[in-house]
């Protein structure tokens, strides 16, 4: 089955503050906020496979229909979660920002996905996830004031993000690292949004 592919992962989620009923709490605040994204691109169960869940994240895999581009994926979902967490972090007492506080790396590639009575793995599905776990992208949150950094595979970026298709800007995606899969090295090209105009759109929300 082709499917387009998108890995959400929690920052520190194994952190010493990060009880049990903490997890419970930043796992409820991200499928609120994937849901609200994927309503607001236009994602509904017609079109989505029923989540995976990862522990500290989610696997959502997108039927490939006409009604919904990949450069839908990129160009409104991403962003309005990305809006998301910037709103929800914005809200959080001081007290509570080092145990509540979400910041997530999001991984997006597209694939031929196969499925068995354990769920769904594929090659596609391993490059997606090796992206999201890589090292530098990891780093790269970390360094960064932004709630939000996403990867795309190659096959994402030359298909699509170059093309600057819906609005997207080529020029924000830089190809920062590879990872090895399948015995190939293949190319992640990293997107961080802006956090200014993250604030700014909250802001004028909230006005």
């Amino acid at each position: 089955m082709h499917r387009s592919i998108l890995v959400i992962d929690v920052e520190g989620s194994t952190a010493a503050v990060r009880t049990n009923p903490v997890r419970q709490e930043l796992r409820t605040q991200v499928y609120r906020m994937l849901g609200t994204a994927m309503e607001h691109t236009g994602v509904d169960g017609r079109w989505c496979d029923p989540f995976e869940d990862r522990g500290d994240g989610v696997l959502v895999l997108v039927h490939p229909v006409d009604e919904l581009p990949k450069t839908l994926l990129l160009s409104r979902l991403v962003p309005k979660l990305a809006h998301l967490l910037v709103e929800y972090n914005a809200g959080l007492a001081s007290v509570d920002r080092r145990r509540l506080a979400l910041r997530v790396r999001v991984a997006v590639h597209a694939g031929e996905v196969h499925r068995d009575g354990k769920g769904p793995f594929g090659e596609a599905v391993d490059l997606a996830c090796r992206m999201l776990d890589a090292p530098k992208l990891k780093q790269c949150l970390r360094e960064r004031p932004a709630p939000l950094v996403l990867v795309v595979s190659e096959d994402i970026y030359w298909g699509i993000v170059r093309h600057g298709y819906d609005g997207i800007a080529p020029g924000a995606y830089t190809p920062d690292f590879r990872v090895s899969v399948g015995g190939r090295r293949r190319q992640g090209f990293v997107h961080v949004p802006s956090v200014l105009q993250l604030a700014a759109a909250v802001e004028g929300h909230v006005a």
